[in-house]
């Protein structure tokens, strides 16, 4: 019996904090930018205080700190669903003995919110909420091993701050904050002020995404060149604006204006530095409403001396506020805001139930679209799934590498063989991981469960599922899984099932994956490292032949396999390997006469 479904988010059971140790889960799935032990655990938290119990009992409403100004209008959603305790200014020692009385935790940028708090939240924790975008002064590596959600509020300001940096610009080019400081002492400086126009100059936007999109439009709208440099920005959505995307030496060095819109994060942390200044034109000017570490501002003070940068407009800084004396803030030619990017009122309230919102929705067990971490699975769950979500993700990675041509992927079909009811198979966190590994390759999003199908869905890749009900205990969640592609070419025709889709079906064995059937051949290789698969007339001798010229190239064997539709006709031969092999060794194995075609699949 096969029951199909397709997907949409629809959660509604609660989220219950992990409190047992379970079997890890891919570290890889957990956080893509940063590296955590193989052997990822989700350990008990400490014994709750007496206080806690017995305030559990009394009221069964969660209860949410407010650690920052909130609007009104979120205060008042956060209210109708929880008890809620506004208390701002908190030291990082007030914060750390509130937080084992709440379940959720609201900040803007002001609070850090350390591992520390997440270990004195003693597990009660649930959501950390970011009013506004950045989450760098959240802990998400402690929060993720705490089982603490964090969703932050990208879209509401999003307008307000790329409004603030149009403005930093025009105002840096007209000398508009010194000149009217100068009148308002009296003076009357018409020649020492004159500016510089924007209309026909080329400003560099650095990083395409939310906001940089919106200034790049409006810079459109002022006559400007717009170029634009981020790894990660969608041609087709430039072109569509009108900017062109270029390397980043090739933004600094044509830029006469650079915006910056990228996040903080160990690549981009100052990012803007000494060499960085001197590839730029002489008299370039610079505007930051993104994040002061993004800049070496001793290394900007020397730009600014020097005249490499003759202006610089910055609404952010790395200590804010900025120390009094800094000769930085006092320098002339710097036109600064107190951190305003998102400083209006729609901007403010937006923002307040933006998060509001996501935070209710996540104690409600509802998935946040705006997760930045990986949510929090049931225990059990995690203990029953974990040994599959490597092998759904390297049977994704195996699917995609296998097609050809140019029209893509569009129409996956996962099927899992079970045992057990469809109410009983929780397959959200499987489906996630086969949606990693058929976009990851090809592209360069980061998935994880919070994003999956949003991610499929913008790209639209429609992924269906089916559940196969077999006989027999359903101690064991899964017996195989199988990805069906439809209506491509594939670069190994034996992939090709008799239906015409591409199909390969893995297990789980001994707790490792395995590829057990390529098209319509047996196989059996365990997925580590890279994979040859090889379609072969069956005879004598093409093993020893394969081994041969890979040990010649010193690449090691670690796991060879042979399915053949019958003595003597076609054959698959299945060849796991630890090294990559040469473009040599391949052209090799693919001059062997019996062989008939071979790819090299990489793990």
């Amino acid at each position: 019996m096969a029951v199909t479904t397709s997907f949409h988010l629809n959660f509604t059971k609660p989220l219950n904090n992990i409190t047992t140790t379970t079997t890890p889960l891919s570290s890889s799935f957990i956080s893509w930018k940063i590296s955590l032990p193989s052997s990822f655990t989700f350990s008990s938290p400490p014994r709750k205080p007496k206080s806690f119990i017995t305030m559990s009992l009394m009221n069964s409403k969660p209860t949410i700190l407010v650690a920052e100004k909130l609007g009104e209008a979120g205060i008042d959603l956060l209210k109708s669903f929880a008890n809620v305790d506004c208390s701002y200014n908190l030291s990082p020692e007030e914060l750390c003995t509130k937080i084992s009385l709440c379940d959720a935790l609201i900040v803007r940028s002001g609070t850090k919110v350390t591992r520390e708090v997440f270990e004195f939240s003693g597990g009660r924790l649930k959501v950390v909420g970011r009013a506004g975008v950045g989450i760098d002064n959240v802990d998400v590596s402690a929060a993720t091993e705490h089982g603490c959600l964090v969703i932050n509020a990208p879209t509401a300001n999003t307008i307000a701050a790329a409004e603030h940096g149009i403005a930093l610009l025009t105002a840096m080019s007209r000398n508009i904050a010194q000149a009217s400081a100068s009148l308002k002492a009296g003076k009357w400086q018409r020649n020492k002020y004159v500016g510089v126009s924007l209309v026909g100059k080329t400003l560099a936007v650095m990083g395409f995404g939310k906001v940089g999109s919106e200034v790049a439009r409006r810079a459109k709208g002022l006559g400007m060149h717009v170029i634009a440099h981020d790894p990660y920005a969608s041609a087709d959505r430039a072109q569509a604006i009108g900017v062109e995307l270029v390397t980043f030496d090739e933004a600094l060095s044509s830029a006469d204006f650079i915006s910056m819109h990228m996040p903080l994060t160990p690549a981009t942390s100052q990012m803007f530095n000494d060499d960085t200044f001197s590839k730029m034109k002489k008299g370039v000017r610079i505007v930051n409403v993104a994040r002061g570490g993004v800049i070496d501002e001793e290394a900007l003070l020397r730009a600014l001396d020097f005249g490499i940068v003759a202006q610089a407009a910055l609404d952010v800084f790395i200590e804010e506020p900025p120390p009094n004396d800094s000769k930085l803030v006092r320098h002339e030619s710097l036109t600064l805001t107190p951190h305003l990017g998102a400083s209006t009122t729609e901007a403010q309230e937006g923002v307040a139930i933006e998060i509001a919102e996501a935070v209710v929705g996540a104690l409600k067990g509802e998935l946040a679209a705006t997760a930045v971490n990986a949510p929090m699975v049931p225990a059990e769950v995690l203990s029953a799934l974990a040994p599959y979500v490597g092998l759904t993700e390297k049977l994704g990675r195996i699917a995609v590498q296998l097609v050809a041509g140019g029209s893509g992927v569009k129409s996956v079909k996962v099927t899992y063989a079970s045992a057990r009811a469809p109410d009983d198979l929780d397959t959200r966190l499987l489906r996630a991981t086969v949606t990693k590994g058929l976009i990851e390759p090809i592209s360069s999003v980061f998935v994880n469960l919070v994003n999956a199908d949003f991610v499929a869905k913008q790209r639209g890749l429609k992924i269906t599922e089916e559940l196969i009900l077999l006989d027999g205990s359903p101690e064991n969640p899964l017996e195989f899984i199988q990805i069906h592609i439809a209506n491509v070419e594939s670069k190994f025709a034996s992939a090709i099932a008799d239906s015409g889709d591409i199909k390969i079906e893995g297990r789980v064995k001994d707790g490792k994956p395995h590829l057990t059937m390529v098209g319509s051949f047996p196989v059996d290789v365990s997925l580590e490292g890279s994979l040859i698969l090889c379609r072969q007339v069956d005879q004598p001798g093409i093993i020893g032949k394969v081994g041969r010229i890979l040990a010649e190239e010193n690449v090691n064997v670690s796991f060879m396999s042979v399915g053949r539709t019958a003595p003597g006709k076609l054959a698959v031969m299945t060849i796991g390997v630890d090294e990559e092999p040469s473009g040599v060794a391949l052209k090799k194995i693919g001059g062997i006469p019996a062989i008939e075609e071979f790819v090299l699949l990489k793990l």
